[in-house]
């Protein structure tokens, strides 16, 4: 039986943690019993969800033989901006497409740009993500070793976001989730190291192999396993920082 019937929609929006359960929702587009295989011609798939770029576009190529639209428009600016309406969206795919699509994105965010054909949001996403955890690694190194130098760390933090090293995590992160202890930045480190992955595996499959990425992403997963997995808030990097090193930013 078909547990989810899409033939009365115009628009389906999805924002789901990986392609592997996109793929599981909306099922094969030539199968009539899934969800995809019921949309209707003309109707708009848009996946908010940070999913490869390469299977998005491979999932397009399989909707538009249906005459189903995909537009990938994946978001940055977490839960706060989320419940503000006032999240960061690329979307890829289309000019028409990305046309039809606005007017919903619009009501979700107030910085929505389009940065090409599909696939290609989700390219940019990753990377995205991928900057920002360099970022959050970065600084909290720097601070690591200032303070195992005998500096405070929030003056460090404080001179720092005055200065050229600043970056959203030490803006954002850092002062009220890490040196406060509170570690709820509200997205997971499992869900950072899937982002920050894609990032890489879509250098490497472009014959790059960036050094400063891959020791990121090594040190993420190093993270996660010496957290004991589970679901850690991504802020919790500082406590495995902590632990390898014996110093510990929370005062």
């Amino acid at each position: 039986p078909r547990l989810l019937d899409g033939a009365g929609a115009d628009v389906v929006i999805l924002m789901l943690p990986t392609s592997a359960i996109v793929e599981q929702v909306l099922g094969d587009p030539a199968d009539p019993r899934s969800f995809a295989g019921s949309l209707r011609p003309g109707a708009l798939v848009v996946d908010m969800g940070s999913s490869v770029p390469h299977a998005t576009q491979e999932l397009a190529g399989r909707l538009r033989e249906r005459g189903v639209a995909l537009v990938d428009a994946p978001v940055s600016g977490g839960p706060r901006k989320a419940a503000a309406a006032e999240l960061t969206i690329m979307a890829g795919g289309t000019a028409e497409d990305y046309e039809r699509a606005l007017p919903l994105l619009r009501a979700m965010g107030t910085s929505v740009t389009h940065v090409g054909a599909v696939g290609s949001a989700h390219a940019l996403k990753a990377l995205n993500n991928l900057l920002s955890a360099i970022g959050l690694v970065g600084a909290l190194e720097v601070l690591t070793i200032g303070a195992k130098f005998g500096l405070d760390p929030r003056v460090m933090l404080d001179v720092v976001n005055s200065s050229t090293g600043r970056n959203q995590s030490t803006e954002v992160k850092i002062g009220p989730e890490v040196l406060d202890g509170r570690f709820q930045v509200g997205f997971s480190l499992p869900l950072t190291v899937k982002d920050i992955t894609t990032a890489l595996d879509l250098s490497e499959s472009l014959g790059l192999a960036p050094e400063v990425s891959q020791a990121c992403v090594r040190f993420c997963r190093a993270a996660l396993d010496g957290l004991g997995g589970g679901n850690p808030d991504q802020s919790e990097i500082a406590r495995y920082l902590a632990k390898a090193t014996g110093v510990d930013l929370v005062r």
